[in-house]
């Protein structure tokens, strides 16, 4: 970033969800990002650098979408103590770029004449005009202009258009605070007149304060006033003024901006090209994709297009990343002299890395497949299908969202539940999200399939995998359930979702999101896997055994790792496992797809191979002291369904103790999660064998 004495303008980009915000915010940012948490707060600070037309550097603050400056969430909270600068280490910005959807100037409105309000100087990035005239809308821009007081740019940020536009309006040498707000009643005015005379020892936010104070309900108003009593009277006094002079404090702010909107709209948007219905091309889609029976049939054939691609598209790229990790390990085992140090190298390392690094392309498939869902505007149908069933377990359509982000990765899922208003929803759904396959399951999930139908087509290989995410989203519902009717309970909210029109998704951005996916991966493989690999290869070959020339499975079983896994051996046999599988379990603590290379080193280890050898062959070989193979088909759904239940990662459990700021319900999360694992296994095993399965 540049020196905070260089920038030459610190920008605030802020709207509604789903207006393209990100879109523009990556576009003028590049690769210029900075990702960090507000302090004192779990919500997340993405900054970014650009240069203006000028070659002027500006930092551009990217604010959580939100609805209104009258707060329901902690991103909500953000955005406004940001504007009102409240946030300690950052700075009241110069300007707020307000991105608005063109096709719904209606409802996005709003939020511009509360910045408005604010006394800092707007630009109005006018985003989806493309998507406004396939509507039939027609914006008057220079009306728009004119009513709003402040420089209205049109875009089409999928496509670049506007950002030239953009930046030379953010490059002004000056930049000027609209005269244009929406009238108040005069009793209204007065109040804040007198009140923010009280407050003028903020200089440069008082009125808004004082709006901000008026509106507030009683419950929020004692916590903004932070236990000055005499303010608190001050304003408890204003109110009741208002109250006798017949205006409600808080809806009459609100009428006066929904009055102005209203007028604006309807001087600026001309409607033309509509149906004999009234319908647009989103409502005709909608009107199969969000229907009770065909909704859900597109939702689950989409899905399982998504896991057919994966085992397709992805196969080739996984042998070639395949074969150059056998071809290194072979180089490097041939060019060092046999002894601990070539297999620490060779099984160690780039057997534990690369067991886990060859699955990095059906990964960036299932981010692509995301992203696609995203962009286009269905993730928003998705939630509002889900609404009718998670309303039946006490949550509703807006904890889908993290939910289905958790199949990513639940670290960002449990993230992103700062969107939801009530305590309580929000920590079940914190609690359930690791629940959904995350994508660091997905090595697991491929070995096991391999292993257990290596002869079956694409499409049945799916459909196990597809079963696999199913069990974890009907998991889910159940354990939230569950937790809505005792541990948290509060009452079913009613879903308000907006639902954004159909777009063509940004390529680019879909891109971009897949490359800084397959960095934070390969940093992972780098770092935190090689690191496991090293300690788990000094584990499973440390201490030796005390006799001459001990075989390797000697070694095995003689180590602390070897040891770790008899020792947990009586737990885990009536899943189907034996020692061996112990030792992935609990290496795989620490993340997921260590399990992968777990058993990559642990066979590599007893096969004392120089050329390694295709793992799935190694673990369909393996056998027991009785000769019957250790990785039936029932081991292997045992295994899946163990990882689909259990809470097996260490980064999750950090971010729920962020999240929550308690070590209660993270403690919580892994005991209830690693009985319903054990259980669920328990079943799938002994219920297999009672029905004559192997």
């Amino acid at each position: 970033m540049a020196d905070p004495a260089q920038i030459f303008r610190r920008i605030a980009i802020a709207g509604n969800p789903n207006t393209g915000k990100s879109t523009i915010f990556n576009l003028l940012t590049g690769m210029r990002q900075k990702v960090g948490n507000y302090p004192g707060v779990t919500v997340e600070k993405k900054t970014g650098r650009f240069f203006g037309s000028h070659g002027e550097a500006m930092e551009l603050l990217d604010l959580p979408g939100s609805y209104s400056l009258q707060v329901r969430s902690p991103d909500e909270a953000v955005s406004r103590d940001v504007l009102l600068g409240r946030v300690p280490g950052t700075p009241r910005p110069d300007a707020i770029i307000a991105v608005l959807d063109a096709s719904n100037l209606d409802r996005h409105l709003y939020l511009v004449a509360q910045f408005l309000e604010l006394d800092i100087p707007v630009i109005v990035a006018l985003n989806m005009v493309d998507v406004a005239e396939k509507r039939g809308l027609t914006i008057d821009l220079l009306a728009l202009k004119n009513s709003l007081g402040v420089p209205v740019i049109p875009m089409v940020a999928s496509r670049g258009q506007g950002l030239i536009e953009l930046k030379q309006a953010l490059s002004r040498a000056t930049l000027h605070v609209s005269e244009c707000k929406a009238q108040l009643p005069i009793v209204l005015e007065r109040e804040v007149a007198a009140l923010s005379r009280t407050l003028k020892c903020h200089a440069g936010s008082v009125r808004p304060e004082a709006m901000l104070l008026l509106s507030l309900e009683d419950e929020r108003l004692a916590a903004e006033v932070n236990g000055n009593p005499t303010l608190l009277a001050e304003v408890h006094a204003a109110r009741e003024r208002l109250r006798l002079s017949g205006l409600d404090p808080i809806a009459a702010p609100v009428d006066a901006r929904y009055a102005w909107v209203s007028e604006v709209c309807a001087s600026v948007v001309h409607r033309r090209g509509e149906d004999a219905h009234g319908l647009t091309f989103s409502d005709h889609v909608d009107q199969i994709l969000t229907h009770k029976l065909w909704g859900w049939v597109a939702f689950v054939a989409m899905m399982a297009l998504m896991f057919v691609c994966i085992f397709i598209v992805a196969q080739a790229p996984m042998d070639w990343i395949r074969d150059g990790m056998g071809a290194l390990a072979k180089w490097a085992g041939a060019h060092m002299p046999e002894g601990d140090l070539r297999s620490l190298v060779v099984d160690g390392v780039i057997g534990g890395v690369g067991n886990v690094v060859v699955f990095l392309p059906q990964i960036l498939i299932l981010f692509f497949f995301l992203g696609l869902l995203e962009d286009s505007g269905y993730m928003a149908r998705a939630a509002f299908i889900m609404d009718r069933m998670m309303s039946r377990v006490g949550l509703h359509g807006k904890s889908f969202v993290p939910l289905l982000s958790s199949f990513a990765c639940a670290i960002p899922g449990i993230m992103a539940t700062r969107t939801i208003e009530n305590r309580n929803d929000r920590f079940v759904t914190i609690l359930v999200a690791p629940l959904m396959s995350c994508s660091a399951r997905l090595p697991v999930y491929a070995i096991m399939i391999a292993l257990l139908m290596p002869a079956s087509g694409v499409w049945s290989q799916a459909g196990v995998m597809l079963c696999m995410y199913l069990l974890g989203i009907l998991a889910a519902f159940v354990m939230a359930g569950l937790l809505k009717k005792t541990l948290l309970r509060s009452e079913t909210p009613m879903l308000l979702l907006e639902l954004p029109p159909y777009r063509a998704p940004v390529v680019r951005g879909i891109v971009q999101r897949m490359w800084e996916r397959a960095v934070v991966f390969i940093r992972r493989a780098g770092t935190v896997i090689l690191a496991l690999s090293i300690i788990l290869w000094a584990l499973l070959h440390y201490p030796k055994p005390a006799t001459p020339e001990p075989t390797q499975s000697e070694i095995l079983s003689h180590s602390i790792g070897g040891r770790m896994g008899h020792a947990i051996e009586p737990v885990i046999a009536p899943l189907g496992y034996d020692w061996k599988i112990g030792i992935g379990l609990v290496a795989s603590f620490a993340a997921r797809e260590v399990f992968v290379s777990t058993m990559g080193q642990i066979y590599n280890i007893e096969d004392a191979k120089e050329d390694n050898e295709d793992l799935r062959t190694q673990m369909r070989d393996e056998r027991r002291a009785d000769g019957t193979p250790v990785f039936t088909p029932l081991v292997c759904l045992s295994i899946m369904v163990f990882y689909v239940l259990a809470m097996q990662c260490i980064s999750t459990v950090a971010i729920v103790r962020r999240e929550t700021n308690s070590w209660r319900w993270p403690l919580f999360q892994i005991a209830y999660m690693t009985v319903l694992a054990w259980v669920g296994a328990f079943v799938v095993y002994q219920g297999g064998k009672l029905l004559g399965f192997q």
